[in-house]
C-alpha cells in the first residue's frame, strides 16, 4: 500500500491484497502482544470516554492510577454529572490541562440532559458533546461500540507515514488529507475495536518514535519506509519563549493564603498569589506550558487581600501542578507548616 504526494493511492503496492495482509497481520500480532489496559478490559462507553479525555497529551503510565481513582469516585456518567466542579478538579489534580476535566464534566452533564444518561454511539452525536473532538469521537465509537471508523492519534499517524514512506509533513493540510485516506484504505469491513487498537499499539510498542523495532514488526514486509526513524516529518515548531513570574507565599495563623485563578488558564483552581518579588526568595519552580518555559519564583510575604482565602495544609483546594509542587517544596524545606 502506498500513496502519492497528492494523497491518492499509487499503483505500485496499494492493492486490496496488501491491505488485507496488513489487517490480518496486525490483528494476529495484537491478540498476542496487546497490553492489558483498564480501559481495554471494558466496553462501557462512559469509562472509555473518561480514558480518552485523560489520555490526551498524557502517557498511559501517568493515566492508569488516575483512571482507577476516577472510576471509583465517579463510577457512572450520572455520578460525574452530579459532582461539583471542585470535586472534579481535585480528583484531576496532577494530570494537567485542566480544561479537559471541565469539558469531561460538561460532557457528562450533556449526556444526562440530552441523551437520557446513555453515552451516544455515533461519531456525529459524540462529536456534539462538549470538549469532544473528531479524534475522541471516533475513538469512543470504535472502542466502545466496535464501529469501523478512521481514528488517527500520534501513534497511528506515525505508522501510516512509515508504511507509505510519506516524506512530507503530516501536520499540514496535505498531510492530514493523506493520513485520512491512508487510514480509510486500511479499514476492515467490521471489527473497528480490534483494528484501531492494533494500529495504535503497533505505534506504541514497535513502530516507536525513536529506535523502531523493525525486525519484530508484523507488517515489515509491507512497510515501504527507507529510513523509518526519520518519519514522520512535521513542520518546524515555534521557538520556546522564556517567561518569569513571581508568586507570594503568605502563611499566617497555620493557613496558606491562596487566590482563585481568574482564568482562562487554570479556571476553577487555586494559586499562590502574584508577588512583586520584594520578599525573601523561598523557592524556584520551572515548568513548561504550551510553547512557554516558565520560571516561577516564590517569595515570602505577609500582605493580605480580600481575594485571598486561607487553607489548612492538610485540606488544600485543587491547585495546578506547578503551584502544588511549589507548596510541597515549601513544606519540605520548612518554610511553612
Amino acid at each position: 500500500m502506498a500513496f502519492s504526494d497528492t494523497g491518492t493511492p499509487s499503483n505500485t503496492r496499494s492493492t486490496a491484497e496488501a491491505e488485507e495482509k496488513i489487517r490480518q497481520s496486525l490483528a494476529k500480532w495484537f491478540r498476542r502482544n496487546g497490553r492489558k489496559l483498564p480501559w481495554r478490559e471494558t466496553t462501557d462507553p462512559y469509562a472509555i470516554l473518561v480514558s480518552e479525555f485523560m489520555l490526551q497529551q498524557t502517557t498511559v503510565a501517568a493515566v492508569k492510577p488516575y483512571f482507577h481513582r476516577w472510576m471509583e469516585r465517579f463510577p457512572t456518567v450520572r455520578h460525574l454529572a452530579e459532582a461539583s466542579e471542585e470535586e472534579v478538579l481535585h480528583l484531576w489534580q496532577g494530570l494537567g490541562y485542566y480544561s479537559r476535566a471541565r469539558n469531561l464534566h460538561a460532557a457528562a452533564k450533556a449526556v444526562i440532559a440530552c441523551h437520557g444518561g446513555i453515552v451516544p454511539s455515533t461519531r456525529a452525536e459524540l462529536r456534539a458533546l462538549p470538549g469532544v473532538g473528531n479524534y475522541t469521537a471516533g475513538a469512543v465509537s470504535a472502542f466502545a461500540f466496535d464501529a469501523v471508523e478512521t481514528v488517527i492519534d500520534a501513534n497511528i499517524a506515525r505508522v501510516l507515514a512509515r508504511l507509505n514512506n510519506w516524506q512530507k509533513p503530516i501536520d499540514d493540510a496535505t498531510g492530514k488529507t493523506f493520513l485520512e485516506k491512508a487510514a480509510h484504505a486500511l479499514l476492515p469491513a467490521k471489527g473497528g475495536r480490534l483494528h484501531t487498537s492494533a494500529l495504535m499499539e503497533l505505534g506504541a510498542l514497535v513502530c516507536t518514535a525513536r529506535n523502531p523495532d523493525c525486525d519484530d514488526c508484523p507488517v515489515r514486509l509491507e512497510c515501504q519506509a527507507e529510513n523509518p526513524e526519520a518519519l514522520p516529518v512535521k513542520r518546524a515548531r515555534p521557538q520556546v519563549e522564556l517567561i518569569a513570574e513571581s508568586r507570594a507565599c503568605v502563611f499566617d495563623r497555620g493557613k496558606l493564603w491562596l487566590e482563585p485563578s481568574h482564568g482562562p488558564r487554570w479556571k476553577g483552581m487555586w494559586l499562590l498569589p502574584p508577588s512583586d518579588g520584594g520578599g525573601r526568595l523561598l523557592h524556584t519552580e520551572i515548568y513548561p506550558i504550551t510553547r512557554y518555559r516558565v520560571t516561577m519564583s516564590v517569595h515570602a510575604e505577609r500582605r493580605t487581600s480580600e481575594l485571598f482565602k486561607g487553607f489548612s495544609l492538610t485540606e488544600l483546594p485543587p491547585m495546578p501542578s506547578p503551584h502544588r509542587r511549589a507548596v510541597a517544596a515549601l513544606i519540605r524545606n520548612g518554610h511553612i507548616g
